[in-house]
């Protein structure tokens, strides 16, 4: 039996023990300072609190203070599920556990600012463990349509395992191989992860149609605006593909499941697209948060306050083309400065 590790005790970190479990593995599954509570749980009694399903009997749950320990057992593999907020609190636990290159494939998403412009986060917790232990480790990513409730019920599920290294790639995706869960491999990491960040960014705009639709009402004839939202949906597929080309990634990547295929999932509910229906109800983003969402994290918005300034300033130095990104810029000027959100349809894609 191979070891697998996984570092996140939240619903996705949680249900990947899942497909790990069924495919043979003996599973550790460590929280972190921020689940105690749900480790307590697991370990009692096997059952986890927020995605309501008992976890397979080889799950083994354990606090973070345990981390080293699972660590020294030398796994095949750990599966980094902490929040993109809690990646230099993985990157200081890894650094101070790991003694050999372990595989390392993170289910985080989320991107971060570089002095270059924008650096996806496999690269840069690679390189944060190679300067802090000397060692090298393979870092790869899980994109696509992944929601956790699904996957710990054992829903088909599609995904891409992204990284730089074959053979790496198809080690780890053995390692989660379940008759549920399909993984398809891919060399295009950058890709990718950019749109696994940007896909969350993106559905602020799209949900902007149902609060248009609460705002203004039905039409006489109880007609509704999806074909707002299907515009939408596609001028946010095209300005993801620029994104993507100008960053290093392959616009083909865009087209599968990593990129509509997770867009897709992700405007069908969740935080993000309850931010962009209070956008389009014309609420300023500020008082959407403070007033109806101050306790929920929403990826999209916070990417925009984290990358909008990095965006507009790739923009001035013409490294992204501005007059082909005016849904991003609109996005970035809501959130970052609570403007309206303005949709202008004649500078949108054309094709």
């Amino acid at each position: 039996m191979a070891q697998v590790v996984i570092l996140g005790a939240g619903v996705m970190g949680s249900a990947m023990t899942l497909p790990a479990a069924r495919a043979g593995n003996r599973i550790t599954l460590v929280g972190t300072h921020l689940d105690e509570e749900i480790v307590g749980l697991v370990a009692g009694t096997g059952r986890h609190p927020r995605l309501n399903i008992t976890l397979p009997d080889v799950v083994a749950a354990r606090s973070w203070t345990e981390f080293g320990a699972a660590m020294n057992d030398g796994p095949d593999l750990l599966v980094l599920g902490v929040s993109s907020a809690g990646i230099p609190w993985a990157i200081e636990r890894i650094a101070e556990s790991i003694k050999l290159p372990v595989p390392i494939l993170m289910i985080t998403k989320g991107l971060a600012a570089s002095d270059e412009g924008i650096e996806i986060l496999p690269h840069l917790l690679a390189r944060e463990i190679e300067q802090r232990t000397g060692l090298s480790v393979p870092v790869m990513a899980v994109g696509g349509p992944c929601i956790a409730g699904e996957l710990a019920a054992q829903r088909d599920t599609s995904v891409i395992v992204a990284g730089h290294d074959p053979d790496q790639v198809a080690a780890a995706s053995r390692l989660l191989r379940a008759p549920f869960y399909h993984a398809r491999s891919s060399s295009d990491l950058v890709g990718v992860e950019i749109c696994a960040a940007f896909k969350n960014f993106y559905t602020l705009a799209v949900g902007a149609a149902v609060g248009l639709l609460e705002r203004d009402g039905k039409a006489h004839n109880g007609a509704l605006m999806h074909n707002l939202a299907s515009s939408l949906f596609s001028q946010s597929l095209a300005e993801m593909a620029i994104l993507v080309d100008a960053l290093g990634g392959k616009i083909e990547t865009v087209l599968g499941l990593a990129g509509s295929g997770d867009l897709y999932v992700t405007c069908q509910a969740g935080r993000n697209g309850r931010m962009g229906r209070l956008l389009g109800r014309g609420l300023p983003y500020s008082v959407a948060k403070r007033e109806h969402m101050s306790s929920d994290t929403v990826e999209g918005a916070q990417l925009a306050l984290d990358l909008g300034p990095t965006l507009k300033n790739m923009m001035a130095r013409r490294v992204l083309p501005h007059d082909r990104l005016p849904l991003t810029t609109a996005i970035i000027d809501a959130v970052c400065h609570d403007a309206p959100l303005v949709l202008s349809f004649d500078r949108y894609h054309r094709g």
